[in-house]
């Protein structure tokens, strides 16, 4: 078990599914991405680069795809709350997967 697989196990486990499908949207929109833990959350890296991170919380899940990855997405992004590099996507609603997946695909364009 590597280190991302220890933090996932921890979350209960409608909260380790959700991350376990960002990670696995973020496996097959940028294969070559490496992972690991920084910052006490899960990290994929591309070229040398931070590339995205993930964490669960209580009350929602963190997605950080970067300022320019939240900026680009700003007009898709109106029900969840953000800031300059995160986006919050509350337990209580559906994972929204194909935006994700739209996140992930577009800085990997830019990576």
């Amino acid at each position: 078990m590597n280190e991302i697989d220890k933090y996932i196990a921890g979350f209960s486990p409608d909260v380790q599914e959700r991350l376990n499908v960002i990670r696995t949207i973020v496996h097959e929109e940028a294969p070559q991405a490496t992972e690991r833990i920084c910052m006490k959350m899960p990290t994929f890296d591309l070229n040398g680069k931070w590339f995205v991170h993930f964490a669960g919380f209580s009350k929602h899940i963190g997605f950080y795809p970067q300022p320019e990855g939240v900026e680009a997405f700003k007009d898709k992004l109106t029900e969840y709350k953000t800031s300059k590099g995160a986006i919050q996507f509350p337990l209580s609603k559906p994972l929204p997967v194909e935006l994700i997946r739209e996140i992930v695909q577009y800085r990997a364009k830019q990576s």
